[in-house]
């Protein structure tokens, strides 16, 4: 599926719902990874039921122990275009006998994009379609690739309107999950950091509490490059690979567990609810400079 304003060319894959390419037609930039496997595979995935791991890769609903992936099935699932236009598209996807395996919810999960300018509007909407309370996170993970081939981590800063520093949290290698007692701060220059390959030496930065409603990728001399207005998220994450020339910026509603949770779904950190009948929703905004 392919959207188009003069301004931006975005394709959307039905697989995942997932944004394959964004297109900066004023500035001929392909700005949206385009998933070399040698570095990581995908482009902008969508993460539900669930936002990272879950500790132990499991969850507990209503007593159950279910078994549970990372960022969820939702990414690795067929969608289905239920509305296409010339700037907007919204695919749809529902609960089914596979995913009630792992978790016993019934939902349709809608997601929007929509061209506005040189912004692309990504909308979510969670419906509740049984008979029960439904929690769960979701989160964006679109990579946005350096605007030159030869470019690395150094020729870009990330931006922080409004911000002198930051606190994030890390995810504890040994448990695949986040330990809250440790708390680092990123320091920031006139609202800037410099990206460098050891920012990330020990996977993404997790930053929790709201902290961030707007960031941008900026060329070194400040030049902004791509961005995301988030308001509204509780959870962010900034993340890459080794060597590899792109920067994930990732607003999340929830994220994966802290080390040693083992309470109900219900009671996680910022789990977002749905009650029967009802729906939940929220969109983030992807800006091209």
């Amino acid at each position: 599926m392919k959207l188009e304003n003069g301004k931006l060319c975005v394709e959307i894959n039905e697989l995942g719902a997932e944004a394959v390419r964004i297109y900066d037609m004023e500035n001929d930039t392909e700005v949206l990874w385009e998933a070399d496997a040698k570095y990581w595979k995908r482009h902008a995935p969508v993460l539900f039921p669930n936002v990272g791991k879950t500790y132990r890769n499991t969850v507990k609903i209503n007593g159950t122990q279910y078994p549970t992936s990372q960022h969820g099935f939702a990414r690795d699932n067929e969608f289905r275009c239920i509305e296409s236009g010339k700037t907007k598209a919204s695919f749809l996807f529902a609960s089914n006998d596979e995913t009630k395996e792992v978790y016993p919810f019934d939902f349709e999960l809608l997601i929007t994009y929509t061209l506005e300018d040189k912004n692309l509007k990504v909308e979510w909407e969670v419906r509740n379609t049984g008979d029960e309370d439904m929690y769960f996170t979701i989160g964006g993970h679109p990579a946005f690739r350096f605007a030159e081939p030869d470019e690395v981590k150094s020729d870009y800063l990330l931006r922080f309107p409004g911000k002198e520093s930051l606190e994030y949290v890390l995810i504890d290698p040994a448990e695949a999950a986040v330990d809250p007692d440790k708390v680092y701060t990123l320091e920031l220059q006139n609202e800037c950091c410099q990206v460098t390959e050891e920012m990330f030496e020990k996977d993404a930065l997790i930053f929790d509490n709201g902290q961030i409603t707007e960031v941008w990728l900026c060329r070194k001399d400040g030049t902004p490059y791509a961005g995301m207005k988030c308001e509204g998220f509780p959870n962010f994450g900034i993340w890459s690979v080794k060597d590899a020339p792109f920067v994930c910026l990732e607003p999340w509603m929830g994220r994966c567990d802290n080390v040693g949770f083992d309470g109900e779904l219900s009671e996680k950190p910022n789990v977002n609810h749905a009650a029967p009948g009802e729906s939940f929703r929220q969109s983030y905004l992807i800006c091209i400079y």
